[in-house]
């Protein structure tokens, strides 16, 4: 999986997803962010917004997916990366093997949900159709401390709400 150097763009495209994370951490939502690269250009973005939304397919990736899908006016989203902060889940890469999307580049793993190498490797799982490029570890550690930040955070609140 990982037998790849990473570019230039590569590093400038995560940091572009983690500035999304960042969104949806102002808004009290998990810090995940994506976008959607093609030709050197962003053509879709999204950040976590299931709490916000009450919409349990509103996580980045499929956010991205839409605006990239809707940008191009098609669902192939051939010749496209996805950068994204953290592993997909089984809902994005299902989607991202459906949208035909050719590279999917994550900073940090996600033992809880990852379908791209973590739990299983949806990506690619060679009975489907689609077989997606992908490589993991961008940016991890940056990746994984907002993560981390953000449920230190979280249980801090809990737990000072709970003595009060």
């Amino acid at each position: 999986m990982n037998n790849y150097y990473f570019q230039e763009s590569d590093y400038q495209w995560m940091r572009e997803a983690i500035l999304e994370a960042k969104k949806a951490e102002q808004l009290g939502e998990v810090p995940i962010g994506a976008v959607i690269v093609k030709n050197g250009e962003v053509i879709g973005r999204g950040y976590n917004l299931r709490e916000t939304t009450f919409d349990p397919t509103a996580h980045a990736e499929m956010i991205a997916i839409r605006e990239a899908s809707s940008r191009l006016g098609a669902w192939r989203l051939l010749d496209c990366t996805l950068y994204v902060t953290l592993e997909p889940c089984p809902m994005c890469a299902g989607a991202l093997v459906q949208g035909r999307i050719q590279k999917v580049i994550f900073g940090t793993v996600d033992p809880k949900a990852g379908c791209a190498g973590t739990l299983m490797n949806l990506l690619q799982e060679p009975r489907f159709n689609h077989e997606t490029e992908l490589v993991s570890g961008l940016l991890q550690e940056e990746c994984a401390d907002l993560l981390k930040q953000f449920f230190r955070q979280l249980r801090s609140r809990s737990s000072s709400q709970k003595e009060s």
